[in-house]
C-alpha cells in the first residue's frame, strides 16, 4: 500500500506540472491475488501489485485525458503533457462549466489488514476444503478466490482532495457431476469470514440434485430467484434506468414517472457509497460525496443518481456518482440495495404450488430497455417446486421476460441479504431473494 502521504505526493506533482486552467487526477493503487481451482486442485496462484495516475486537462472548454502506471516523475511529466496535446486536438464541449470544488466527504472505515495479508496459503486451505468436499461427493470443482487491497485517491486544481483505502475478499464456485451443476460464492471486506464448509455444501447440494434433469415446458411460472439471479435485475435497473443521463436521453423506463408507482409497494431500492456493511467507496471519480439516492420507495419512483456534467444540465447538485474521464455511459450508481422483505428464505417455498427455482442467470442482455425487457439463461441449479417443495432437476431455460414487470408481481422477499462484488472498481450490489409470478420462458436449453 503506498498510503495517503504518498498518494498526495504523487497528486500534488502532477497538479505543479500542469498548466492548464483546471486539472484533476485521479490515483487508483490496487495490490490483489488469486488462486484459481479447476478440476479439484489449483492450478493458479497470481498476484499483482498495480497504481494508475489517469490526469484530465482543461483549456477552456477543451479536455484531454492521459493515464500511465509509471508513477516517476518523469512518466508523471509525460502524462501530463500527453494530456496537454489530447486537449488541444478536442473541440469544445460547450456544456462543460468547471470540475467540482471541495466538499466535505465522510469518512468510512473499510479496509481490513487481514484480508490486505491474506497469504496464498491462507486461499489455498478454503479453496482445498472446497475440493476435497468435492471429491468426497464425486463432485468436480472449479472456481477462485480473490483478496484485493486498495486506495482510490482525487484531486484537483480547485483544492479536492479525498482518498480511500479498502479491501475485500471474493471467492466463487462451480461444483459439477456429469450431468448438473451448482454454483455458490461469498464476498467480505474481511477474508476471514469466508465460511469453506458452507460454500462447498451449497454447491454440491445443488449439483447432486441437478444431475439428470428433465424438460419442461417453456411458459409463464411463479420463481424462486436466489440472491445470484436478483443481483443481475440490479444490474440492468442500475444501467437501464437509475441514471440522469438516461432520463436525460429519454431512454429510462422512470422517465416522467417520478413520484408515481412503477413497481410492487414491497420493493424498495437505493444507492449508498457510505454503507459499512457493503464495499463502500465515499466519493466518486470526480471527488464529489456520494450521497445516498432513493431510486424507488414503496414501489415509487423517486429518483436518479447524477454526476457533475448531467447535474448542471438541470441546475442541480451531483449525487456523487461520476465514473472516471473520459466517460460517455454518465453516472452510474455502484452501490445498490435492495431492502429484504419480511419471510425467512426457508419459508419462502411454502406458497409455491408449482413454480420454478433459479439459482442464477446467464448470458443476459437487455432487449428493449424502457421496458427492462431482458433475455438469458438460467444456470447451475434449476429445479420444478411442487406443493412447496423442491422435487426434480430440470434442464436450463431461455427466456424473454420484463424485470420490470417481475418487480411488479413480487409474491415475497426473504428477510435475509447477500453481499456481492461488482466488477465496477471498489462496488457492491445487495440483494434478497424473491418469489415473483409470471415469469416468463420462451425455450429450453439443450
Amino acid at each position: 500500500m503506498l498510503g495517503e502521504n504518498k498518494i498526495r505526493e504523487i497528486t500534488d506533482q502532477v497538479l505543479a506540472l500542469s498548466k492548464a486552467d483546471q486539472t484533476e487526477v485521479i490515483v487508483n493503487a490496487t495490490e490483489s491475488a488469486l488462486t484459481r481451482f479447476a478440476n479439484s486442485y489449483i492450478h493458479q496462484n497470481v498476484a499483482e501489485n498495480d497504481v494508475q495516475v489517469r490526469v484530465r486537462v482543461v483549456y477552456g472548454k477543451k479536455i484531454g485525458v492521459a493515464s500511465s502506471n509509471d508513477v516517476s516523475p518523469d512518466a508523471l511529466r509525460r502524462t501530463v503533457e500527453t494530456a496537454r496535446a489530447i486537449a488541444q486536438l478536442q473541440r469544445e464541449d460547450p456544456e462543460f462549466q468547471s470540475l467540482p470544488a471541495p466538499q466535505t466527504i465522510q469518512r468510512v472505515e473499510a479496509f481490513v489488514d487481514q484480508t490486505a495479508s491474506f497469504t496464498p496459503e491462507q486461499r489455498a486451505h478454503v479453496v482445498g476444503v472446497l475440493c476435497k468436499k468435492a471429491k468426497a461427493q464425486n463432485v468436480v470443482a472449479a472456481g477462485a478466490f480473490s483478496t484485493t487491497a486498495t486506495e482510490t485517491a482525487v484531486a484537483n486544481s480547485l483544492g479536492v482532495f479525498a482518498y480511500h483505502p479498502g479491501t475485500f475478499a471474493d471467492v466463487s464456485t462451480v461444483m459439477m457431476t456429469d450431468t448438473g451443476s451448482g454454483y455458490a460464492s461469498f464476498t467480505h471486506q474481511d477474508a476471514r469470514q469466508v465460511n469453506a464448509e458452507a460454500l462447498a455444501n451449497e454447491a454440491i447440494d445443488k449439483a447432486v440434485r441437478a444431475s439428470n434433469p428433465i424438460a419442461l415446458e417453456p411458459g409463464e411460472y411463479t420463481v424462486f430467484l436466489e440472491e445470484y439471479a436478483v443481483l443481475d435485475m440490479l444490474n440492468f435497473f442500475g444501467m437501464l434506468g437509475f441514471t440522469a443521463q438516461a432520463m436525460q436521453e429519454d431512454r429510462s423506463f422512470l422517465k416522467g414517472k417520478l413520484g408515481e408507482k412503477v413497481m410492487d409497494e414491497r420493493v424498495t431500492i437505493w444507492d449508498d457509497g457510505c454503507a459499512p456493511n457493503a464495499i463502500p467507496l465515499p466519493f466518486d471519480f470526480e471527488g464529489v460525496p456520494k450521497q445516498k439516492v432513493t431510486f424507488i420507495e414503496n414501489g415509487i419512483a423517486r429518483d436518479v443518481v447524477y454526476d457533475t456534467a448531467t447535474a448542471q444540465r438541470e441546475g442541480r447538485p451531483s449525487t456523487g456518482h461520476s465514473l472516471p474521464a473520459p466517460n460517455s455511459m454518465g453516472p452510474y450508481p455502484m452501490h445498490v440495495f435492495m431492502a429484504p422483505g419480511d419471510t425467512p428464505k426457508n419459508e419462502m417455498l411454502k406458497s409455491i404450488e408449482r413454480g420454478i427455482w433459479v439459482t442464477r442467470f446467464w448470458y443476459t442482455r437487455p432487449v428493449h430497455r424502457m421496458r427492462v425487457l431482458v433475455t438469458g439463461m438460467t444456470r447451475d441449479g434449476t429445479f420444478l417446486i411442487e406443493n412447496g417443495q423442491v422435487t426434480k432437476p430440470l434442464k436450463n431455460f431461455r427466456f424473454t421476460t420484463s424485470y420490470l414487470d417481475a418487480l411488479n408481481n413480487v409474491r415475497a422477499i426473504s428477510r435475509e441479504t447477500k453481499l456481492f462484488y461488482n466488477e465496477w472498481g471498489s462496488a457492491s450490489r445487495v440483494a434478497p431473494a424473491l418469489v415473483v409470478d409470471g415469469f416468463r420462458f420462451t425455450g429450453v436449453t439443450a
